[in-house]
């Protein structure tokens, strides 16, 4: 059950909207199943004789008193408004049944506490079978405005007790850290361009992403508009100095052919302008010149920084993880746009999934998270896509991203901890789809038996604890592989072996000699190394062409059209 609290101006407005056919003639039988009155309360819906005008007024009665006391000046969103609608799927509630919930919601949300004969009018109106829309003027008999602070979230706490009651689905508890849902109005509109998402989603993934990639705000502005969005900073009276900003999708406007503007904390609460500063530079960053390494090196780095990410969550400091688990999404962002291939699109889902996750009511401590954020960002800019080694990395966010939701279940965090699931889905998605060609093709590649039985000897006695389990894995063969691979790079089998193991602890895994196989191949190639350092020592070091990050993401079409 899944309340929806809004204000306005207008109650007459709002009456014909709820009353009327609908914007694709959809409502039926609209009517009055509950009301602060209901013989005081006229019913369009029910009495032919009862017009919107009449209900607008009595709903008034409260709001024009107040404004006559204020000399004609009507007092500012006086109009509340939640929608309650039931879940797919869930049973059929009677009138009645709706009532009891409009009651609920009212009282909880302070618009009518129980017994409470000065509270405000309201109305709840059905027009379908899943959900009311209850409306309220909040001024009070008494003249008084109501106590309706963290109205949204007191709806959305009544609701859980709800459903709990009435059998219905169970809805996961918030945090007040979710981003603002979609209005009715932007999904009919988007409906009606033939969009797939809405303008405030779409922005929403397009800000995400672009923060994830880029070192600077003004980076940051600058991508946006590059991808054809607009972007209006908000600039300090006093100080000149940049405060906010609001982002327009392309081709979305109003009535007056203006740009519909979406504030950056409307989007989500970290995309803030203030929240944006705290992981991203306000000065632009200066290209720093860089020796030419191996191109795959960003790539380790990334894979070496989830690891870590992995064990940071076990060690107790929430502000620290909770730093980590938003670095974590920019690193997820930035995989998905440097791995092109058919397994792509679930690694973009998993990002935009991950979104819910990478908050929560724990304020982050960013400054502990710079390896990974950093290394991610390089991913943005790396020029080759290395096989093998992105699948590690896709290994390896796929168990950070299942810690992640193990953490959040741990601390109540139920939208987070089940978005991070949804996270997990994407991920073993993606996995599979790049992981299971790879593996055969290894598999193939086996070595002789006698390589075979050294590596064996080398398992038994680098991980006796765990040596039969990666032995009788049915990845073993493709392990004696990358073994061999290893071994040709300059690493001595059995203490790579220990090394790796060592990183994380094989007990819970299902295929340990899968999860060696992906460690393994992220080690660096020992002996490409000292050549490289080797040459250095007689070569100027040179800089990179640096590609800017406007290039980098101008690859992302400014599309809706993609998924929900």
């Amino acid at each position: 059950m899944v309340p929806d609290v809004s204000t306005g101006s207008d109650t007459r407005g709002l009456i014909v909207y709820l009353f009327g056919p609908g914007r694709r003639d959809e409502h039926t039988d609209p009517h009055i199943v509950a009301a602060w009155d209901m013989a005081g309360a006229p019913d369009p819906g029910r009495d032919p004789t009862a017009t919107y005008t009449q209900l607008a007024k009595r709903l008034d009665h409260h709001v024009d008193l107040r404004t006559r006391e204020l000399g004609g000046k009507k007092p500012p969103k006086h109009v509340w408004h939640c929608p309650v609608r039931i879940a797919p799927g869930d049973r059929y509630l009677t009138d009645a049944e709706w009532a009891e919930v409009a009651r609920r919601v009212v009282a909880a949300t302070g618009i009518a506490p129980e017994d409470d004969d000065e509270a405000c009018r309201w109305i709840a109106v059905r027009h379908a079978d899943d959900h009311i829309h209850i409306l309220a003027t909040t001024v009070r008999a008494d003249g008084r405005r109501p106590r309706t602070n963290r109205d949204g979230w007191r709806a959305q706490k009544e609701c859980r007790k709800i459903e709990a009651e009435f059998g219905l689905r169970r809805l996961k508890s918030g945090d007040l850290t979710a981003p603002r849902t979609p209005t009715g109005a932007e999904r009919a509109k988007a409906d009606r361009q033939g969009q797939e998402v809405t303008a405030r989603e779409w922005l929403r993934e397009q800000a995400y992403a672009v923060a994830a990639a880029v070192h600077s705000v003004d980076d940051y502005f600058t991508v946006l508009s590059s991808l054809g969005i607009q972007v209006k900073p908000r600039i300090g009276p006093e100080t000149g100095e940049v405060t906010g900003y609001s982002l327009a999708a392309p081709g979305d406007t109003n009535a007056q052919g203006g740009p519909v503007w979406y504030g950056g904390s409307s989007l989500a609460p970290d995309l803030s302008y203030n929240r944006l500063t705290e992981r991203l530079t306000t000065q632009e960053v200066a290209d720093r010149p860089q020796q030419v390494v191996d191109p795959t090196d960003s790539w380790r780095r990334t894979e070496s920084a989830v690891h870590v990410a992995g064990t940071v969550l076990d060690a107790g400091d929430d502000a620290v993880a909770q730093g980590h688990l938003e670095a974590f999404g920019d690193t997820l962002h930035n995989l998905a746009r440097a791995t092109p291939g058919p397994h792509q699109a679930e690694l973009q889902a998993a990002a935009q999934a991950f979104n819910r996750a990478r908050r929560s009511a724990i304020r982050a401590d960013h400054q502990a998270a710079t390896d990974l954020r950093q290394a991610a960002k390089e991913l943005t800019y790396a020029s080759s896509i290395p096989g093998g080694l992105a699948i590690a990395l896709v290994f390896a966010a796929l168990h950070l991203a299942r810690a992640a939701a193990h953490w959040h279940a741990q601390r109540g965090h139920e939208q987070q901890a089940a978005a991070a699931e949804q996270a997990v889905r994407h991920l073993q998605a993606s996995y599979r789809q790049a992981a299971e060609p790879v593996l055969a093709d290894l598999t193939r590649r086996a070595p002789r038996p006698a390589t075979t039985r050294r590596f064996e000897a080398d398992v038994r006695t680098a991980i006796p604890d765990h040596a039969d389990r990666i032995l009788t894995d049915p990845a073993w063969p493709a392990l004696t592989t990358t073994l061999a691979r290893a071994e040709t790079a300059g690493h001595r089998p059995r203490h790579l072996l220990a090394e790796v193991a060592a990183r994380r602890e094989l007990d819970t895994a299902e295929r340990p000699a899968e999860v060696l196989n992906w460690r393994i191949m992220a080690q660096p190639n020992r002996r490409a190394q000292a050549a490289r350092a080797s040459s250095t020592r007689h070569t100027a070091p040179t800089a990179p062409v640096s590609q800017p990050a406007t290039a980098a993401m101008s690859e992302r079409p400014a599309d809706r059209r993609r998924s929900r």
